[in-house]
């Protein structure tokens, strides 16, 4: 009857399968309103299945709301149940296809991806069973939107050590990764009419972050010695982000005469600073660059995380703020997403009492340094001394000069033809123009053996392209 299929080898039972068919058969107007059902002992002849399996499916059909039954009366399909279906054409258009995957490439010189191969899971697993064991039932709710106290204070410690940074335990808040603190920031400093300040060439997710909220953007531009904070001097704007321990992409250093600059504006204007130091810990020429946070703990906000000194998947970061807008930030971030999960916020506390991640840092910046000589070796081998590199002392990518190219789509489209995934600086640039002949060549996660190929092979395309 109604030509039902039911799959006996199937993991779901008959009788919810039965219940199913006959929901959709219902709401597409096959069974219509009003319409009698057969008795559950004819049903389940018609089908050759157990009168029991009927009347599990005519149960729930009823608890749903899909027929009503009466004593002495037949089983009737409830009035105006009839839905109409979206044309699949329309479905396509509204929900496109998503391909996760990443493209396999030959050559990938993509940023922001550090080499995971050396991480300790076995540790780390360790520490996550300990961590688990060890909480509280409390610890184990709703907890606390500012993060897990022991992660909070163990930040504290590690900043102050790696960075010689002196924040309170009281004004860390523990994040999703920098892009969610950012999207938090964005929000709570917006000021009507006017836009954030950027660097210029900056970060493709912090714009899509700012033009998300609604919010405009000003575009400052950046030289040898970080952002051109003598610009902000004409302009009023809700805040400023800036990276200066390693410029985003250029790799430049924020100078002193800058950022002293940058916090009188700060302090004149009344705006606030955002700080990102996404990569400072790893620096592979001269001392670690002390973050803009230590010259003034009121104006600027500093946002780290830990995506490249562990793992990316592992989605916790901080922020720094002073106490003014400790209210504001609890409150947009409880409506938010609440809190981080706790198990990896404890296991991270005590990797970090341990001093698990000192190590490990020494330990994988070692390994970056010799990518990063192999990589600088390699260039100056095939381009010579045609070519410049900028940004390599600090980080896990450089940029690669060379006068007279154009780096333009149509070469990213050669690129790509050829296997080869490489990002020109103007594809974070503002104003465009200015930096077409800039490469930005990611190696963290590069094997030592195969950069020297890998930059051959892109030699081999530009000097075609020309």
């Amino acid at each position: 009857m109604w030509q039902i299929i039911l799959k006996r080898e199937n993991e779901i039972s008959l009788s919810r399968q039965l219940f199913y068919a006959m929901k959709d058969m219902i709401l597409e107007g096959q069974i219509r309103s009003g319409e009698a059902l057969p008795s559950s002992r004819g049903l389940a002849k018609d089908m050759s299945i157990s009168r029991s399996t009927v009347n599990e499916a005519y149960d729930m059909l009823e608890t749903e709301g899909y027929i009503v039954t009466h004593q002495g009366a037949p089983t009737r399909v409830k009035e105006g149940l009839y839905l109409e279906k979206h044309q699949k054409h329309h479905e396509e258009a509204l929900f496109p296809v998503i391909t996760l995957a990443d493209k396999p490439y030959k050559v990938d010189f993509k940023t922001g991806q550090p080499d995971v191969s050396l991480f300790p899971r076995y540790v780390w697993n360790q520490m996550m069973y300990k961590s688990f064991e060890q909480l509280s039932d409390k610890d184990l709710g709703y907890f606390g939107t500012a993060g897990y106290e022991s992660l909070r204070v163990e930040i504290s410690h590690w900043l102050f050590r790696k960075r010689g940074l002196s924040a309170k335990p009281q004004d860390i808040f523990i994040t999703s990764g920098t892009t969610q603190a950012l999207s938090i920031l964005v929000t709570m400093l917006s000021k009507a009419g006017l836009p954030f300040a950027v660097e210029d060439p900056c970060h493709r997710g912090l714009l899509e972050v700012i033009e998300n909220s609604g919010n405009s953007i000003l575009g400052i531009s950046v030289d040898q010695e970080g952002m051109k904070t003598a610009l902000l001097e004409a302009h009023d704007f809700s805040a400023v982000y800036v990276t200066p321990s390693h410029q985003f992409p250029l790799g430049s250093i924020l100078t002193a005469e800058r950022r002293i600059e940058l916090i009188r504006l700060a302090r004149q204007k009344k705006f606030y600073i955002i700080e990102d130091d996404y990569d400072s810990e790893f620096r592979y020429v001269g001392a670690s660059v002390t973050p803009l946070y230590s010259m003034d703990k009121e104006q600027v906000l500093y946002t780290g995380s830990f995506s490249k000194t562990l793992y990316p998947a592992l989605r916790i970061g901080f922020v720094i703020l002073p106490p003014k807008l400790h209210s504001e930030w609890m409150y947009l971030r409880k409506h938010l997403d609440v809190q981080n999960p706790i198990v990896e916020q404890a296991a991270l506390a005590e990797f970090l009492n341990q001093r698990k991640l000192d190590k490990y840092i020494q330990q994988i910046s070692r390994m970056y340094e010799k990518k990063r000589k192999a990589l600088t070796t390699s260039i100056y081998e095939c381009f010579g001394e045609q070519c410049s590199i900028l940004g390599d002392e600090t980080g896990l990518h450089l940029v690669l000069k060379i006068p007279g190219a154009h780096f333009d789509e149509f070469f990213i489209e050669k690129c790509q033809n050829a296997g080869i995934r490489v990002f020109p600086i103007e594809h974070y640039c503002i104003s465009k123009g200015n930096h077409m002949d800039q490469l930005m060549l990611g190696y963290g996660h590069l094997k030592v053996e195969e950069i020297q190929k890998s930059v051959s092979r892109l030699y081999n395309l530009i000097m075609d392209t020309e």
